[in-house]
């Protein structure tokens, strides 16, 4: 079984990588994307968004770090997917899941699922571009409105030279409301022969399992899940025990300070509001201490609270 933490933009970022690597139990980790429209970027965008490539493309705890792009158009894809593996990225991961308006407005992400055919020319292109080395993941959902697409789809990516597809198992206009389609997955999975990668829904333990048997699909994606239960990985691989709450906390300040010493603490309120918010999911405790956080905005006020929690 691989186990792969799914990219999520704006809180996955290379801390959490890090951190979640640390505690173990990852193969693969895949970045939040880089957006691609009509130029070849410079070196400091991916390594801004992926700064394990200057680490030999991986996390400190030695798990590889594959970069994603996403965009629509198939040479200027090609061209950064070089870009990425010459600065050493062990791969390129296709984006054609991404439900966010702003990015499908823009020809991106799950609204090329009503285009098998530039489906086809994007994977074709990149993996051309490539060196065969090098693998090329594609991640797809189920479909843009409906499945109407979804089997043309997964076959024009796998003919297309596609190393691996991971499957988010509902549509974009399912979003994230459950349930997972995995049985969709082994529909995918008796139409191409490259392996598959089964996401959606995978909070624990016993629904990995129920996946797997649905999907008859090993490997898995790992996303909010992995947020709400940081030892989420192990305790599928090993039938860990949730973490404890306090050694949570112990996370949440390591993550803080890293956050805060990375960029200045631009970005931290945000980023810790969202990790809460996946937190209070798994965690009773979270859910109160969510209900103080979220109405402070400045790093040092959020520090304080998550201290004097500590401190109990």
């Amino acid at each position: 079984m691989q186990i792969v933490l799914a990219p999520m933009e704006g809180v996955v970022d290379h801390l959490m990588r890090e951190m979640l690597t640390q505690i173990g139990g990852y193969d693969l980790c895949i970045t939040e994307f880089v957006r691609v429209v009509d130029q070849k970027l410079p070196a400091r965008v991916f390594t801004r968004l992926c700064p394990e490539l200057l680490q030999g493309g991986k996390t400190l705890a030695g798990t590889p770090v594959r970069v994603q792009l996403l965009g629509q158009e198939p040479g200027w894809l090609a061209e950064n997917a070089l870009r990425a593996v010459e600065l050493g990225s062990p791969g390129i991961d296709l984006n054609f899941g991404c439900p966010a308006k702003a990015v499908n407005k823009s020809r991106g992400g799950a609204v090329l699922l009503k285009d098998t055919d530039k489906l086809y020319q994007i994977v074709k292109a990149v993996r051309d571009a490539v060196p065969p080395a090098f693998a090329v993941s594609a991640k797809i959902r189920l479909g843009y409105e409906d499945t109407s697409l979804t089997l043309d789809n997964a076959c024009a990516i796998a003919a297309a030279g596609a190393s691996s597809l991971a499957v988010h198992a509902r549509t974009k206009t399912d979003g994230y409301r459950p349930p997972a389609y995995w049985p969709w997955i082994a529909k995918i999975k008796q139409q191409v022969s490259i392996p598959l990668i089964a996401n959606g829904e995978i909070w624990n333990a016993q629904q990995a399992l129920l996946c797997q048997q649905q999907s008859n699909c090993q490997d898995i994606m790992l996303g909010r899940g992995a947020l709400a239960m940081p030892n989420l990985a192990q305790h599928i691989r090993q039938q860990q025990s949730a973490m404890p709450w306090p050694q949570v906390l112990q996370l949440l300040m390591q993550y803080s300070e890293f956050e805060i010493a990375g960029d200045k603490g631009k970005y931290y309120a945000n980023r810790v509001k969202q990790w809460f918010s996946y937190l209070k999911l798994q965690y009773p405790e979270a859910q109160s201490l969510f209900s103080q956080l979220r109405l402070l905005g400045k790093s040092q006020d959020i520090l304080a609270l998550l201290q004097q929690q500590l401190a109990k």
